[in-house]
């Protein structure tokens, strides 16, 4: 088990771990009924929060903040010497941690994506765990959070029974969302990306050979190229660029202090 806590990359605070030592942060979170937030990574999400810095403060108040895609583990290892020899996907952890919660009887909810997402995700995850408890499904709203809607989404996750919270809104705004909720449940929150579309079959998993060498964004990228060219084509080599000028010394990426004041508005 690897966890070395938070290194510094780019100005982004990302825990040195391995899929063992992340997954039972997790689950000792959710048997305490302790709140935790969590977010998986990759070089867009670190991206956003280098150029975006109240968002980044965001980032640094995060419990665990895993190295999600293969770029930022190798940002971890060339200047820390982090020795990690594989990610933390964030697809990977999610089922990791749910044949967890299925193996120790501890319920979940899902919240984010489309109702037409979730009504194929649940069938195929009950079908890899037979025994997991859901306690919950709510798809997005997309659009802001209202008035006191925030404390009315709490009260039903709390209310549910759930001992974890999977978060499916996108980056950035389900890490925005789980910041946020952080301090109104008891639970751990896991912001998982694209581990909805992907459990539910609706995006198709690029060849392993791809996901080792950090190709992963060019299959995304031919998949979804309108949406998604200008994520990859202009936000990695700004990453690049940014990790040699770190290791090199000539910008030192001092990480903003750990936010703690709630959004007034987020996504819901």
């Amino acid at each position: 088990m690897i966890d070395q806590g938070k290194r510094n990359l780019l100005g982004v605070l990302v825990d040195a771990v391995d899929y063992e030592a992340a997954t039972e942060r997790v689950i000792d979170a959710a048997r305490e009924r302790r709140p935790l937030a969590l977010t998986a990574l990759a070089v867009h999400g670190v991206m956003t929060g280098v150029l975006d810095p109240a968002h980044n403060a965001r980032l640094n108040s995060f419990d665990l903040v895993t190295p999600d895609g293969q770029p930022v583990r190798w940002g971890l290892n060339l200047l820390h010497g982090a020795g990690l020899k594989d990610r933390v996907y964030g697809p990977t952890l999610t089922l990791r941690v749910l044949q967890r919660c299925a193996d120790e009887g501890l319920p979940v909810y899902l919240y984010g994506s489309t109702e037409e997402t979730l009504d194929r995700l649940v069938p195929k995850l009950e079908q890899m765990f037979p025994a997991l408890k859901f306690a919950g499904v709510e798809p997005s709203k997309f659009r802001a959070v209202g008035p006191g809607e925030d404390v009315e989404i709490a009260d039903r996750i709390r209310d549910s029974g759930a001992r974890l919270v999977l978060v499916g809104l996108g980056c950035p705004r389900q890490e925005v969302f789980a910041y946020a909720m952080r301090p109104l449940l008891d639970m751990p929150l896991m912001a998982v990306g694209a581990a909805f579309d992907y459990h539910a079959g609706l995006l198709r998993k690029p060849p392993s050979w791809m996901q080792r060498y950090g190709l992963e964004w060019l299959w995304r990228l031919g998949l979804e190229p309108k949406r998604l060219w200008r994520r990859y084509v202009i936000l990695n080599p700004a990453y690049l660029s940014r990790l040699g000028a770190q290791k090199l010394g000539v910008w030192q990426a001092t990480p903003p202090k750990a936010a703690t004041d709630r959004p007034a508005t987020f996504a819901v």
